[in-house]
């Protein structure tokens, strides 16, 4: 079967304490899945794409949990890796209030997914027609043999005529910058769309500009094999009070999405909703398109809890339609 798009990464259980308790001094925790190739095959799917995700997860009922949630959205999962060992990654999630910020605590060495290894996907049979991939920095983060499966990955859907898209997606608790530079200068290398934010781009490659249109431009320059750049931009004059945008540059030219101030009610995997929005519109319609519903779709997930977004594209259409706070019936 051939897909729109196909996404590769590690999906978790997100543990987190309800109404704003700390992990030390909570009695219950809120399971959540998510993970960012997941959410972003997720909101992908919800729009209109037919989407597959890849992963490797541990045969018991947590991983039947994160396998189960993602077919509960219509995302293709038959290129699941199984493997009777390992484990599932977990993370904890503390909400705060200003002026104290969220934190995350990860839980995911030797997880499934990080001991993933070059040969274990039939990329061929999966790619065949196929039309996107995409992937993260966080995937080849995860350890060694991970990266050379992402690198693998990259490489088998550039020789099959996939477009490429990348999340840089940098977690400091994962690896330094110089390791992420040396991984990701060259998987960006060979993609055709790149998603990121102003600090990621100083922190991997050291483009630091005094605006973000030079930063997507000075990003374009330095991987001239880039179609697309994107910047996602927020703003946050309080934890739950936001604004959120995006820009792309693309073929000399800045693009500039809609601007929408938010009431937070979970920010956790909008970077992702942009990313599965971009996608949906910018291989429906293209590059203008995609950093609407892009933004539309992140700015709507941030509005729910749960790392996976639950908005539809009609609640898009109202949004860009300058829908208001009245309640629909």
């Amino acid at each position: 079967m051939a897909f729109d798009l196909i996404t590769l990464g590690e999906t978790m259980l997100r543990l987190s304490p309800p109404h704003f308790q700390r992990l030390e001094q909570t009695n219950t925790l809120e399971v959540n899945v998510g993970g960012a190739e997941l959410n972003v095959a997720v909101a992908a799917q919800r729009l209109g794409l037919r989407t597959a995700y890849v992963t490797r997860l541990t045969r018991n009922p947590l991983g039947f949990m994160i396998a189960n949630k993602a077919r509960e959205h219509g995302v293709d999962t038959s290129h699941v890796v199984w493997t009777d060992g390992d484990r599932v990654g977990l993370y904890f999630v503390e909400f705060g209030a200003s002026p104290r910020a969220s934190s995350v605590l990860y839980d995911r060495q030797n997880s499934a997914i990080a001991n993933i290894r070059p040969g274990e996907v039939e990329w061929p049979k999966l790619f065949s027609g196929s039309r996107a991939f995409h992937t993260t920095g966080i995937t080849p983060a995860l350890s060694p043999t991970a990266a050379q499966a992402t690198r693998e990955a990259v490489e088998k859907a550039k020789a099959h005529g996939l477009v490429v898209s990348l999340d840089l997606n940098y977690r400091a608790k994962l690896w330094t910058p110089a390791q992420a530079r040396a991984v990701m200068g060259e998987l960006v290398a060979q993609a055709d769309i790149l998603i990121t934010t102003e600090e990621d781009a100083e922190r991997v490659f050291g483009v630091k500009e005094p605006s973000f249109e030079k930063v997507a431009e000075t990003l374009s320059r330095t991987f001239p094999n880039l179609k697309v750049v994107l910047i996602t931009i927020r703003e946050t004059p309080t934890v739950w009070r936001n604004t959120w945008t995006a820009l792309a540059y693309t073929q000399g030219q800045i693009l500039r999405g809609p601007l929408f101030d938010i009431e937070i009610v979970d920010r956790v995997g909008a970077g992702d909703a942009f990313a599965g929005g971009f996608l949906y519109g910018y291989l429906t319609q293209g590059v203008e398109a995609g950093l609407r519903y892009g933004v539309a779709l992140s700015t709507l997930k941030q509005t729910n809890p749960g790392d996976l977004v639950w908005a539809t594209k009609e609640e898009c259409d109202r949004l860009l339609a300058g829908a208001g706070l009245r309640i629909v019936r």
